[in-house]
């Protein structure tokens, strides 16, 4: 077992981190004896995941953390480095480890607020670790300020300071970051691959399993949930059927009203167990009095954290919705297969019936303005139009064709 075992089809990009984690670990090795550090280091100061959604990007910077972070005894006896059980192992990996900092945007941007403290803490040495390691999630997020202090803590970092910055694609980074970085760049898993990983570390039914992956065309993270969680199953459900409910405007008003709500209520389920918890850490770190009450002064931190939560909300209402449109246009991609006559396998097989209805009654021609419409829709969502707006809009395309 090691850190490297959950990283689903990624072969190539585990074998060139865990070369990396060895020389890292005998970089530590050698300044701790006061040794001249070795030749020819596969080691770097800033690293760039790159990779299609669900490839496992963050996933992959965080198991080269832990690797990172390994103090396994068995590291002295010739073992690798990212036992994965050890104590920097497990706590980079469920994030609680003091020297790995995690950046996730909690809007829609990574504002320079939010990396200020990060920044300074950067240049500063491990408290209790092998490295002091930043792991930026979405540095596609980087807002121009934040992403120049980025850029200046990448130029001159640290001796034991490590970047991992985790984005789509090299063009979504800066040139004068990714130009300082060294690139890695993850594949999508195949689905065969995702419906193994779901088999052995999840314990799901094998046809359960082989299901989720193909619908959700080897997204490791989409795939578990959908696998593992029955609510996602019927939320995906909900929306393979709008299609067929677009007959007439009001149709296409009230599918378009659904569909935002859904994915209003998706995101104040996953926000209220977490902003629970954070509130209550802060207060008692601040603090706080039996009964809740708080000590003078603390109000405006109070605040910030609730206007930190808001912004979250609202994006994860927004990648909720965003989810809902990918599994829409995977569904009118079946239906052009079918038309087109393609052997591609199709992602919705629980659905063929009304993806052969659809392929029947309308052109590829139609369909292709379909996905334009849903990839219209997406674009104004990141262009912070209203919800109701972008998505009422969509349908009408649909309707249209």
């Amino acid at each position: 077992m090691s850190v490297w075992d959950d990283l689903v089809g990624q072969a190539r990009v585990s074998e060139q981190l865990d070369a990396a984690a060895r020389d890292a670990d005998a970089l530590v090795t050698a300044a701790a004896a006061d040794a001249p550090p070795p030749e020819a280091s596969k080691m770097t100061h800033a690293w760039l995941f790159t990779g299609p959604p669900g490839a496992g990007r963050n996933q992959t910077a965080r198991a080269f953390a832990a690797a990172l972070q390994c103090v396994s005894p068995d590291r002295a006896l010739g073992g690798a480095p990212g036992c994965g059980f050890c104590d920097g192992c497990h706590t980079a990996l469920v994030g609680t480890h003091a020297d790995v900092t995690t950046v996730a945007a909690v809007g829609t941007q990574i504002l320079a607020d939010d990396m200020r403290d990060t920044v300074r803490k950067s240049f500063t040495s491990p408290a209790n670790g092998r490295w002091q390691i930043i792991l930026v999630e979405d540095a596609e997020r980087l807002n121009e300020k934040s992403a120049n202090a980025v850029l200046k803590a990448v130029e001159e970092p640290a001796p034991r300071t490590v970047w991992l910055l985790c984005a789509p694609s090299l063009e979504d980074v800066l040139p004068t970051i990714r130009s300082r970085c060294r690139h890695l760049n993850l594949s999508t898993p195949s689905v065969d691959a995702v419906a193994d990983m779901l088999v052995r570390r999840e314990g799901i039914e094998p046809d359960v399993a082989a299901a989720a992956a193909r619908a959700t065309q080897g997204h490791v993270d989409r795939a578990r949930r959908l696998a593992t969680d029955p609510a996602a199953r019927e939320r995906r459900a909900a929306v393979l059927k709008l299609p067929l409910r677009l007959g007439d405007i009001g149709g296409c008003l009230k599918a378009a009203q659904e569909l935002v709500d859904a994915a209003a209520e998706d995101a104040k389920q996953l926000a209220e167990e977490i902003d629970a918890k954070e509130t209550e850490e802060l207060k008692a770190a601040l603090g706080a009095a039996q009964g809740g009450r708080m000590p003078r002064g603390t109000a405006g931190v109070m605040k910030d954290l609730e206007d930190k939560q808001k912004r979250r909300r609202t994006r994860t209402q927004r990648d909720s919705l965003d989810l809902a449109l990918t599994d829409l246009t995977a569904f009118y991609r079946d239906v052009l297969a079918l038309q087109l006559g393609s052997h591609v396998a199709l992602a919705n097989t629980d659905a063929e019936d009304a993806l052969e209805r659809l392929a029947r009654d309308s052109a590829p021609e139609s369909t292709l303005r379909r996905i334009e419409a849903i990839a219209a829709c997406r674009d104004a969502l990141d262009r912070n139009v209203a919800p109701l707006l972008a998505v009422e809009a969509m349908t009408m395309a649909l309707r249209a064709g």
